[in-house]
C-alpha cells in the first residue's frame, strides 16, 4: 500500500466526517478532496527532497517538528490540526498547516489549493483550509515512517518514500506535475528548518 493509500485509508470514516463538517461539505466530496490534495502535498515535499541538500533539511524538519505528533493516532493529531486551523487552539510547528505548506511550496501554496479546488469543486477558501489540514498529517506520517526504521539513514529514508510516491503520484493526472513545474527549484523547508532551529529553546 502506497503512503497516499494508507492514509487515505486512515482517513476513512469519522475523520473524514470531521472534515467535511470544517469545510462544509458531504463527506463524499471531502474523501475526493483529500485524495486530491495528498499527492499534490506528497509531490511538493518530493521535489523538495530531490533538491541538493534537500532530503537531509527534510528529515531535520520531521525530527525537529513532528516527532511527538508522529507518536500519537491519527484521531488526535487531526483534532489538533482543526483546532489550530479554527483558532480555537494555538499552532504549534507540527499543527501549522499554513506554515508547512508556505515552505513546502515555496510561495506557490494559493496556486496548489486553486488546482485541488477546481479538481474537486471546492471553493478557494474550502480547498486552502482542506490543504491546510492534511499537510501536517503529512508530514506526522513521514516522521512515523522515518522512526519506525532508527537504524537506518533518516534522510535516504524519507528520498527514497517520497520519490516512490512522487512517481506514484505523477502518473496519476497532469495537474500535480502543472503545480510541481511553477515551483522551480522547489520550496523553503531550509527557512522551515531555521524557523524551528531559531525558536527552539
Amino acid at each position: 500500500m502506497s503512503m497516499i493509500e494508507d492514509i487515505l485509508s486512515q482517513m476513512q470514516g469519522a475523520p473524514v466526517q470531521q472534515v467535511a463538517s470544517q469545510l462544509g461539505v458531504d463527506p463524499a466530496q471531502a474523501q475526493q478532496a483529500i485524495g486530491a490534495a495528498l499527492p499534490m502535498i506528497v509531490g511538493a515535499l518530493g521535489q523538495n527532497a530531490n533538491q541538493p541538500g534537500g532530503a537531509d533539511v527534510l528529515a531535520g524538519v520531521l525530527g525537529a517538528n513532528h516527532g511527538d505528533a508522529a507518536g500519537g493516532g491519527l484521531g488526535g493529531l487531526l483534532g489538533s490540526v482543526l483546532g489550530s486551523v479554527t483558532g480555537q487552539q494555538a499552532a504549534t510547528p507540527a499543527t501549522d498547516g499554513g506554515g508547512i505548506l508556505g515552505h513546502i511550496f515555496g510561495g506557490q501554496e494559493q496556486q496548489a489549493s486553486n488546482q485541488v479546488g477546481q479538481a474537486t469543486g471546492l471553493g478557494s477558501d474550502q480547498a486552502q483550509m482542506l490543504m491546510k489540514i492534511m499537510a501536517p498529517i503529512v508530514m506526522a506520517y513521514l516522521a512515523k515512517r522515518m522512526f519506525s526504521h532508527p537504524d537506518s539513514n533518516n534522510a535516504n529514508s524519507v528520498s527514497d518514500v517520497l520519490q516512490q510516491e512522487q512517481a506514484h503520484a505523477e502518473s496519476g493526472g497532469g495537474m500535480l506535475g502543472q503545480v510541481l513545474g511553477s515551483l522551480g527549484g522547489g520550496g523553503g523547508l531550509g527557512g522551515l528548518l531555521g524557523s524551528v532551529l531559531g525558536g527552539r529553546s
